[in-house]
């Protein structure tokens, strides 16, 4: 029997995800189907338990269910615990396993996609939510020199950075807070992008050489990168390369097989 994967989402139209996974699963000859599912805003739990009931063996998780992901669980890899925040879903008899592959899809896009070195840079990580907590320790464990997370909600901020404090140097603010200070790589972590918005950030946060990069993929020319270029970001990325990367972690967990992820970021760039 073919086995069942999925993504849930709300918004979902735009995801890629079942792109990139069929594109896998057609590259490695793997016998299993990948869809996508709005799950309503207060029905998470019950989508995915639906899901399983028809036969679901896996999913992802993506905006803004990554936390309650999280509390739906029965069991944790230990970077799905570190980041309080799960994206990646295994269901194995009565068992739900959470597991978190955002870190290391974008340390994967950034070092070796965008060959750019994070080893003791500043960085600024805007947004606090599931994707913000997904990547705070891999960034920390890649030897960044300090990690700033700033977010409209700054107790969430300061919350975040205190679950992640043993790790490194990291501190949580306000975007006011970040007025005269510049920064090697700037992350937008945040959902801003869906809404045709982007955080109130103060001018000069872009330091010589820095990099701008955006977690949501496929928003179009969004308000965020046309504040970087104009604030001039030597670099801009839009996150592909984390999105396919993520990805690729997530098929590994599920399959046991890791997929080459070149073509597929071929396939999905614009014509």
């Amino acid at each position: 029997m073919t086995d069942q994967y999925a993504v849930f989402g709300n918004p979902i139209g735009h995801s890629k995800s079942p792109i990139i996974q069929t594109a896998f699963a057609r590259q490695t000859g793997q016998d299993m189907t990948y869809k996508s599912i709005l799950a309503p805003l207060d029905g998470f739990d019950d989508a995915v338990e639906a899901f399983i009931a028809a036969g679901g063996r896996g999913a992802n998780v993506t905006v803004p269910f990554k936390q309650e992901a999280f509390q739906l669980v029965t069991r944790l890899t230990p970077r799905a615990e570190l980041a309080g925040a799960a994206n990646t879903l295994v269901f194995k008899g009565d068992e739900i396993i959470g597991d978190n592959t955002d870190g290391v899809g974008l340390l994967r896009d950034i070092t070796i996609n965008l060959g750019y070195p994070v080893a003791g840079k500043r960085v600024l990580l805007l947004g606090a939510g599931g994707a913000s907590r997904g990547v705070v320790g891999p960034l920390l464990d890649a030897g960044i020199k300090a990690l700033t997370i700033a977010n409209r909600t700054v107790p969430r901020a300061k919350v975040v950075a205190e679950r992640f404090a043993r790790l490194g140097p990291v501190i949580g603010c306000g975007y006011d807070e970040l007025a005269g200070q510049s920064f090697d790589i700037v992350i937008n972590a945040t959902s801003a992008s869906l809404s045709g918005s982007m955080p109130a950030l103060p001018v000069g946060i872009f330091a010589p050489g820095s990099l701008a990069y955006k977690m949501m993929y496929g928003m179009g020319d969004t308000p965020f990168r046309i504040f970087a270029r104009e604030q001039g970001a030597a670099v801009i990325s839009e996150g592909l390369g984390m999105l396919v990367e993520q990805a690729a972690e997530s098929f590994f967990v599920w399959r046991g097989v890791r997929p080459q992820v070149r073509p597929v970021m071929e396939l999905l760039q614009p014509a």
